[in-house]
């Protein structure tokens, strides 16, 4: 877990930094740090796995790629022209950065 919580943070980081040096170029620089999704991936791993990541989620669920969406589209929005640099959480109430 050590490389993918570095890997994550790395991300949020670079995502803070672009945020600031573009910030008056017209270019927004945002990212979402989703807890895990109903993908093809959660249906091919182990529901011993599955089960783990929904009992940690306040919600007792997983995410689905289509929440992921609207919360990409969200951010696309011409009304989202404030914000930048920022990381949104997709976790349904469980941090995972």
């Amino acid at each position: 877990m050590s490389a993918y919580s570095a890997s994550k943070a790395g991300v949020i980081a670079l995502t803070k930094a672009m945020g600031k040096e573009l910030a008056t170029s017209g270019v927004l620089v945002n990212c979402i740090a989703p807890a895990a999704l109903n993908t093809e991936m959660a249906t091919n791993a182990e529901p011993a796995l599955v089960k783990v990541m929904i009992d940690k989620s306040p919600m007792q669920r997983l995410g689905t790629a289509e929440e992921c969406a609207a919360l990409v589209c969200w951010l696309a929005c011409p009304e989202m022209s404030f914000s930048t640099g920022a990381c949104f959480d997709l976790s349904g109430g469980r941090e995972v950065y």
